[in-house]
């Protein structure tokens, strides 16, 4: 017998995630992920404005308690020295996350509110049906079958649900991350990011909380291979020919204890973002080149909500001027709704002048 849910959220990152606590409580709703548990994965730093959401959410004071990492501001080196400092904006500073902990609240406070989380799972297929969607999924007990009314794909850029029913991702560049973790061996005072651009691509370097660091080279992925980044160790040699970041990472003492990740992280949209009885959230419907991210946001809001009284602010604000296929969702009261806090690999703001590939990658990373 399949099992019969009104929303099924693919993918339980932070899009899903929250998707998911917000709605479960006044609909059935299934979250379901291809990892048992949230792993270590590049994308730690939550700005300001997230406060106000992670309030409304009713997550703040569990979250405080998690003992993330004050994020203060941003040093950047990028065609020029300037200073950042989010204390002086009306939000206060952000943070540096612990972020499989931080998953993990988000997937905890979902299920205290009624939702059901099916993990490990891969959807294998979907099927239109008449008012809902057969979905074939493989989990760790079998096979199995899940009936849904409405659909949100919050796989990541991946966009896996939305790309099955017809949607195309447009990319907008080539851009990559090669990142790894380490600690620390001095405390650092300093908790604002270090962002630096050389020829090869640009640099951050963040702390993060129990001492622990982040560092990330982002380039484009066809100048990749002329970088010779092999190993972690190659990552690291690579820094030592930055003048900031390589003065950051002298005195905090930082010794990595990873090994290097490659990620997608160029910009992307999704056409369309939704249809019928389905949408994409996150980074699945609308990811940003991390250079460009400015603060958390929806991705483009369907032209659609799922359910009554969980309708986009576009289409709550006024049922005349929605489209006909929006107005039977359109809820006569009008809940708050509230976009996943978007957690980021970048700097706050979009440095002055953005980094542009050289004409031959030979030497790039040479001093």
């Amino acid at each position: 017998m399949p099992i019969d849910t009104d929303v099924l959220i693919v993918g339980a990152g932070p899009a899903g995630a929250t998707a998911s606590l917000n709605l479960a409580g006044a609909h059935r709703v299934l979250l379901l992920d291809r990892a048992n548990a949230p792993s270590a994965r590049i994308g730690e730093s939550l700005p300001p404005a997230a406060n106000a959401l992670l309030q409304d959410m009713g997550l703040w004071e569990r979250f405080v308690a998690q003992g993330h990492q004050p994020y203060l501001g941003n040093h950047s080196q990028w065609s020029g020295y300037a200073a950042q400092d989010f204390l002086r904006g009306p939000s206060g500073h952000g943070f540096h996350l612990d972020r499989a902990r931080f998953e993990q609240l988000l997937r905890a406070v979902a299920i205290e509110r009624g939702a059901a989380l099916l993990a490990p799972a891969t959807v294998q297929a979907v099927h239109a049906a008449p008012g809902a969607w057969r979905v074939s999924i493989d989990s760790a007990g079998g096979p199995r079958e899940v009936q849904a009314r409405f659909i949100i794909d919050a796989t990541g850029r991946a966009a896996s649900i939305a790309r099955l029913l017809g949607a195309q991702r447009q990319r907008a560049d080539k851009l990559v991350c090669v990142w790894l973790y380490g600690h620390d061996r001095q405390a650092t005072r300093d908790a604002r990011s270090t962002i630096e651009a050389t020829e090869a691509g640009w640099w951050y370097t963040a702390p993060l909380p129990q001492n622990r660091r982040v560092l990330a080279f982002h380039t484009d992925a066809d100048l990749l291979p002329a970088l010779h980044l092999r190993n972690a160790e190659d990552l690291r040699s690579a820094a030592r020919h930055t003048s900031a970041l390589h003065q950051q990472l002298h005195a905090s003492g930082f010794s990595f204890d990873t090994s290097i990740t490659t990620t997608a992280a160029h910009s992307a949209t999704l056409n369309p973002p939704a249809g019928p009885l389905w949408c994409a959230t996150g980074d699945a419907a609308l990811a940003f080149d991390a250079r460009r991210r400015r603060r958390p946001r929806t991705a483009s809001p369907p032209p659609a909500a799922p359910l009554r009284g969980a309708a986009p602010a576009r289409c709550r604000s006024s049922r005349a001027a929605l489209p006909s296929s929006c107005r039977p969702w359109a809820p006569s009261r009008r809940p708050r709704a509230h976009p996943a806090p978007r957690t980021r690999a970048t700097p706050h703001a979009t440095p002055p002048s953005l980094w542009r590939r050289p004409a031959s990658p030979s030497g790039m990373l040479k001093g």
